[in-house]
């Protein structure tokens, strides 16, 4: 069986995501960025989830070229984490020409402990493919979450095959972005994969036209949906 992990930003995202069937749930904030670590107090709420739950950590929007300051507010993060329960951390540091920081995550990763943790798609930065898997396997990685190095999974297909191949089944390659009911039995007839990501979200019109047109709404904003968690969760059964 395919384990479903889905990506959420706020307390109702977690329990539509664990109502249409996710086997895992990827926590963030402000998924209109790529996701952000999300707040402590959501935080503490996932940690009584009935399904495993792993933390962003990713202090700001942008690359993932982070600074010391930077660092530090992940390694605090990586420690509330722990404190509100949480299965693992998702973690991802770059060096400016696309190659993973490994100073950087050798910090995180020392600070996480014994946490599964999941490589994100600073992954998909990378010049080459087979460096980085064994860069995440020697720091202890059991995940890398990719698109194959393309803007969505079908378009890297090719790409997240050769990684699967190339973990050789000592970390899990996940494909995530572009992952719905309608393109995972393509991705999967392509990849014989044992993990997917999605967001299963769609747009959320304001609940407050005044906060809207002040701007505090970003027009970007999507909810996770039930029905498409349970629909790409059927898909999965199906394949």
């Amino acid at each position: 069986m395919t384990l479903l992990e889905i990506c959420v930003d706020d307390a109702d995202g977690l329990a539509a995501a664990i109502a249409g069937g996710a086997d895992r749930v990827e926590l963030c904030s402000v998924l209109e960025l790529g996701g952000l670590t999300p707040m402590p107090g959501l935080m503490a709420l996932a940690g009584s989830a009935p399904v495993p739950v792993r933390a962003m950590i990713r202090p700001r929007g942008g690359d993932f070229v982070f600074g010391p300051a930077d660092i530090e507010a992940m390694l605090g993060d990586i420690d509330a984490a722990r404190r509100a329960g949480l299965e693992g951390v998702v973690l991802g540091a770059s060096l400016p020409d696309g190659r993973l920081d490994i100073e950087t995550l050798e910090q995180l990763v020392d600070a996480a402990g014994e946490m599964p943790k999941t490589l994100h798609r600073a992954f998909d930065l990378v010049p080459d493919l087979g460096e980085a898997i064994e860069q995440a396997v020697a720091l202890g990685f059991d995940t890398i979450l990719t698109s194959g190095r393309a803007r969505t999974a079908p378009g890297g297909i090719d790409d997240i095959l050769s990684a699967h191949e190339l973990a050789a089944g000592r970390l899990v390659i996940m494909a995530g972005s572009g992952v719905n009911a309608q393109s995972v039995g393509g991705i999967l007839s392509r990849a014989p994969l044992s993990a997917v990501h999605g967001a299963c979200a769609e747009p959320r019109a304001p609940d407050s036209a005044p906060a809207a047109e002040l701007g505090f709404v970003s027009p970007a904003r999507r909810s996770t949906s039930r029905d498409q968690v349970a629909a790409l969760k059927a898909a999965l059964a199906a394949h």
